[in-house]
């Protein structure tokens, strides 16, 4: 496996990120058809059109539930090790997102990076392009 950093960090998972939101987009498209075409029954067309609504809901809880509480686990991770390397917990001021980017920085890179992030309000893309020495998490999908 190639060594993770900035321009390879986001990962995809083909079957979930292409292939099933491209059948929920396509069966919505087709349902909009129908239901304005009543190919079918108005009912069955109103039902049809209504499933793919859920289904397109469904595709993106399927991914925001997940990554919220990946999120909250990855907060807490890096405030206990910002605890360990200062004995102080992370600045308040600090945004999710920029928790989030903070946790690919090494132990020496991590400490000033996070008042770089308070004092700059740098974005998590400019967090992540600040990282001399790339610190991977394989376990985010």
């Amino acid at each position: 496996m190639e060594s993770q950093n900035y321009k390879n960090h986001k990962r995809y998972v083909p079957t979930y990120h292409f292939f099933f939101f491209a059948v929920c987009l396509a069966i919505f498209v087709l349902s909009i058809i129908s239901f304005f075409q009543c190919a079918i029954s108005y009912s069955s067309s109103i039902l049809f059109l209504l499933t793919s609504i859920a289904l397109l809901i469904l595709f993106y809880f399927a991914r925001a539930f997940p990554l919220r509480a990946q999120d909250r686990a990855i907060r807490t991770e890096e405030n206990l090790r910002h605890y360990i390397l200062t004995g102080k917990l992370l600045d308040s001021k600090l945004r999710l997102s920029q928790v989030v980017a903070l946790r690919f920085a090494p132990d020496e890179e991590f400490v000033p990076l996070c008042k770089l992030a308070v004092e700059q309000n740098l974005s998590s893309k400019q967090i992540k392009e600040k990282i001399i020495n790339w610190k991977a998490d394989n376990d985010r999908v």
